[in-house]
């Protein structure tokens, strides 16, 4: 269970001016963009849900970063074929989680989530002051999702960042094709920037965590974990259950 006395090592002034508005802890939560479907949007209304719960009964603050998820990489697809360079596919996958994010935000309600998307992480920091809960998508060309969410959650001096994904934590390697695949209950930063050197873990997409966003979780000592993208996990992560993958700074 998220301690709001505690708060992370090192935090600068900065973060404390804008805890000072407001008693509530930060959790920061890093929703897989598999959650958003313009097919299927009932999907997203569980989570919206789980947040306005978390947000009126815990005394927590979320600030939830949205991924791009399947419409951002074919907007990226598309424009790659007609000639984007790497940068502005960057830039369309950002526009496309900043549209997710404005669609959970519709679906929390207006009446508890800050009124607009941040761009920066300046913006990031003037919402969180709010106490309101704050919805973002990406934020810089050439930086993943996990590295902006493990960002914000520095920046805003989170008692706790859950990487919500689309398998239960992280693996020895790919569990959606290797049947021998262990779940790793608890992990250094070190042993996965280790993992993540080797071309095996790299060579499909089971990439949870990138090195930038470990350095950050490293530094800061961000108490992290990886789960299942589902909102009963989420709320039970955040009540103290030991599920997915903990992610510890020091080994």
């Amino acid at each position: 269970m998220i301690d709001n006395s505690s708060s992370n090592s090192n935090s600068n002034s900065s973060n404390n001016n804008s805890n000072s508005k407001n008693s509530r802890g930060r959790v920061v939560i890093k929703l897989s963009g598999s959650i958003f479907d313009l097919y299927k949007v009932d999907t997203i209304t569980p989570y919206a849900k789980m947040l306005r719960e978390i947000w009126m009964g815990k005394s927590l603050q979320p600030i939830v970063i949205a991924g791009g998820g399947k419409e951002a990489r074919l907007y990226i697809d598309a424009a790659r074929v007609l000639g984007a360079d790497e940068s502005s596919l960057d830039e369309i996958g950002i526009e496309v989680s900043r549209l997710n994010a404005r669609l959970l935000s519709y679906a929390i309600g207006v009446d508890i989530v800050y009124p607009s998307i941040p761009t920066n992480l300046e913006e990031v920091s003037m919402a969180a002051s709010t106490g309101m809960v704050v919805v973002a998508g990406g934020l810089h060309p050439g930086q993943s999702t996990n590295a902006t969410s493990a960002l914000i959650a520095e920046r805003v001096n989170a008692k706790l960042f859950i990487n919500a994904t689309d398998v239960e934590g992280i693996y020895t390697s790919d569990p959606r094709v290797h049947r021998d695949a262990r779940l790793l209950k608890r992990v250094s930063v070190n042993e996965l920037l280790s993992m993540l050197g080797r071309e095996r873990f790299n060579a499909g997409t089971y990439e949870l965590m990138d090195i930038v966003a470990l350095k950050i979780i490293q530094r800061s000592r961000i108490p992290t974990r990886v789960v299942k993208a589902d909102p009963q996990v989420i709320k039970d992560v955040i009540d103290g259950h030991d599920l997915g993958t903990e992610i510890v700074s020091e080994e």
